[in-house]
């Protein structure tokens, strides 16, 4: 007994029984559940990865994707809206100039060959200076349509539409205000009547030509 008579003497002796089971069941469900939190744990350290490699692809992807195609030399000019760099042909992009057969009346009412002279003027334009063209498609000839520039950054295809020796064309003209400016001071073939080069290939129709 202590002090105050009570008896100790079986305090040892008591035993666990549900108390002690249960305890233990605790201690055992909080390490079951660490163990789940560390399998989530795992899972959302194995998305972030996942994550970080795929946009670190995309930005090595992007960071080495090569550059448009661009197409830099001499240029042999072949028509008004076509040339030649190191064997590739050429299509001035958004622009349709006068084939070269073809005839426009000016404002006397006579004929001369406009198509002749949008190519000599497009070959003056050049005067034998290197070009640098940027590649935006194929037409279905196989012939690279391209966006053209002189060394001092002048766009060929502009100046032959601002010049009236070619017609904007496309669902979105590229080259509208230049085609305005060219009507209202009735430069090249604005200065009398044509037909457009469309519309002259309808009517002159030629085996395997290309426009």
């Amino acid at each position: 007994m202590d002090g105050e008579g009570r008896d100790i003497t079986n305090w040892h002796a008591i035993p666990f029984g549900k108390g002690g089971k249960s305890m233990a069941g605790q201690a055992g469900k909080r390490n079951a559940a660490r163990g789940r939190m560390s399998r989530g744990d795992a899972q959302w350290l194995i998305c972030i990865i996942f994550i970080i490699c795929g946009l670190s692809y995309y930005g090595y992807k992007q960071w080495n994707a090569p550059p448009p195609t661009v197409i830099v030399g001499k240029a042999w000019v072949i028509d008004g809206d076509t040339v030649v760099i190191s064997s590739v042909h050429i299509r001035l992009e958004g622009i349709d100039a006068p084939e070269t057969d073809q005839t426009c009346t000016d404002a006397n009412g006579k004929s001369w060959l406009c198509g002749q002279t949008a190519t000599r003027e497009l070959r003056g334009f050049i005067g034998g200076r290197e070009l640098t063209c940027d590649k935006r498609a194929e037409d279905r000839y196989g012939r690279t349509l391209a966006v053209c520039k002189l060394p001092d950054g002048s766009d060929v295809n502009a100046w032959l539409v601002q010049q009236g020796w070619a017609l904007a064309t496309g669902f979105v003209k590229m080259y509208e205000s230049e085609q305005d400016e060219a009507e209202a001071a009735k430069r090249g073939i604005w200065a009398g009547t044509f037909t457009q080069p469309w519309k002259w290939r309808q009517e002159h129709p030629r085996r395997n030509a290309s426009p």
